[in-house]
């Protein structure tokens, strides 16, 4: 791991620029822009793990509902519009974000870099299965990058024990990128509350993307993804695991959107 050098947050800062969807501040960002300031981060530590978030439309519905959670992803040091609901959304309310930056890409890339650059991830979450087929074809597409190490915990709440014992395997690894891949919004959550005794460089909530990079779940085209259908190609695959939030949920959102745009529109009418 390289020498934190705590002086580098505040040009980082003043360079970043966001956009409010719903109340979740958004980077403005591109994959090119996040892979970069991911490898700066790496090789400029500070004291606590920076977090990165990527979520879309998901995210925002429970940040919707439960304040805390909205607190937690605004928190994060990078929030990626995972998604196209975040783009259009933004684009309703006069512009701002244009293009999204779906978490699947964005690990790949990262690795991709991580390959040239000899970086190291430890990958905690999803199923041991998943973990497996992830191990053998990054071994195989990315040589150079180092597997620190990978974890998958029980699906259940762990003890204090087990939780410390899960941080002193993370940093005994010393990886550069932690990955973590334990649902939303249980994995932001979990980030946000040990970045502080992480000693990794950067802390990135993937959501999925372990099935996704690992060749387990296939994904939708890009231009599927870019039109707004990719739930359509998502529902189909994993119909079990996802009809609730796509068919109930989603609707849902929906309506919070539009009744948001018109609220937002009359006080935009009588403001002096």
């Amino acid at each position: 791991m390289r020498v934190a050098s705590p002086a580098m947050d505040e040009p980082a800062a003043q360079n970043r620029r966001t956009v409010d969807v719903l109340g979740a501040k958004i980077d403005h960002i591109d994959l090119d822009g996040a892979v970069a300031r991911i490898a700066d981060w790496i090789d400029h530590p500070r004291e606590s793990t920076r977090f990165v978030a990527a979520t879309g439309f998901h995210g925002l519905w429970i940040a919707q509902q439960d304040r805390r959670f909205l607190e937690i992803l605004n928190s994060a040091d990078l929030f990626c519009p995972d998604g196209i609901a975040p783009v259009w959304i933004s684009k309703l309310q006069g512009g701002g974000l244009h293009t999204r930056v779906p978490g699947p890409s964005l690990m790949s890339a990262v690795l991709e870099a991580a390959n040239e650059r000899r970086d190291s991830s430890f990958f905690y979450g999803d199923r041991s299965e998943t973990l497996d087929a992830l191990k053998t074809r990054l071994e195989r597409r990315y040589p150079g990058h180092r597997i620190a190490g990978m974890r998958s915990p029980p699906f259940r709440a762990l003890t204090a024990a087990e939780d410390e014992a899960m941080i002193r395997e993370i940093n005994a690894a010393r990886p550069d990128i932690l990955w973590v891949a334990l649902g939303l919004p249980k994995q932001e959550i979990w980030i946000h509350e040990h970045r502080d005794r992480l000693e990794v460089p950067v802390a990135v909530a993937i959501g999925a993307a372990f099935g996704f990079v690992s060749g387990r779940v296939s994904r939708a085209p890009e231009w599927i993804g870019n039109s707004g259908f990719e739930w359509v190609w998502r529902l189909m695959a994993e119909p079990k695991k996802l009809w609730r939030r796509d068919l109930i949920d989603g609707p849902r959102f929906l309506l919070h959107v539009l009744r948001e745009h018109v609220r937002s529109k009359r006080r935009r009418r009588v403001a002096p």
